[in-house]
């Protein structure tokens, strides 16, 4: 049996002021899993990304990335993923080629090599017209689509997507939905933050939720949709019942 595309196991993060971050939080995603994972702001989900990719120093437990220990072997796992993170992490100055290809050589690789994945990643995601403008000239939908490009120019075979279509608008969403779904069937396993339950129910394939930095759900989609996500979702995070959409006054 082939080795998950990520382990955690009894991962543990405290701040340096005390707050606990995460606890005692395990989960694994098989490879060439389209993995979501659901929780309110400050459940952890972020937390939880920044361990796996050493943003964040680990207190306790255990991460591997398929197979390979991502806290003492770092920089070996590391290049078995690529991190679209929600923020917009680049030179607001450079254009969508240059961020695309720095990203390349931060993984070594060489100038041919990026040149030729750079020409193809920005042929993928539709950006050929806009390769000389500067990043903060695009539109939302098109600045996301050059964060995953930049993901992607290691060709990585774990892909974390943290909130990838946030800002979004919904003709853009699905133009990305479709790109996303072409690089699960290429064989990419994607894990997956998103707030928008249609989004997970459409990509995902398994799903887990988080709560105050434990996994309180998980598993494959079909066992949170016999009264649906958004149900299963308010019932495991512990909301109200006037929280829930279109709940009687």
């Amino acid at each position: 049996m082939s080795q998950p595309a990520l382990s955690i196991s009894h991962l543990r993060k405290v701040y340096r002021r005390g707050t606990v971050a995460l606890e005692d939080l395990s989960l694994s995603i098989a490879q060439g899993d389209f993995f979501g994972y659901l929780g309110p702001n400050g459940a952890g989900k972020s937390t939880t990304i920044h361990c796996v990719t050493g943003i964040a120093t680990v207190t306790s437990g255990t991460i591997e990335i398929f197979g390979i220990d991502a806290v003492k072997n770092y920089r070996e796992a590391r290049r078995l993923i690529g991190l679209s993170p929600q923020e917009f992490n680049v030179d607001q100055f450079a254009t969508p080629r240059q961020i695309v290809d720095w990203m390349g050589g931060y993984f070594g690789m060489g100038a041919a090599q990026r040149k030729s994945r750079t020409d193809m990643l920005i042929e993928r995601f539709d950006l050929t017209e806009h390769v000389k403008k500067s990043f903060r000239e695009l539109s939302g939908g098109l600045k996301r689509r050059v964060i995953l490009a930049r993901a992607l120019i290691h060709d990585p075979q774990l892909l974390i997507l943290d909130e990838p279509t946030a800002g979004v608008d919904v003709e853009l969403r699905r133009d990305l939905w479709r790109y996303l779904q072409e690089l699960n069937r290429d064989g990419k396993t994607i894990l997956l933050t998103s707030h928008y339950l249609e989004e997970v129910e459409r990509l995902c394939r398994t799903i887990a939720i988080i709560a105050g930095g434990k996994i309180v759900r998980n598993g494959p989609k079909a066992e949170f949709m016999s009264h649906g996500l958004e149900t299963a979702y308010l019932e495991a995070t512990g909301a109200e019942p006037d929280h829930i959409a279109g709940a009687a006054a």
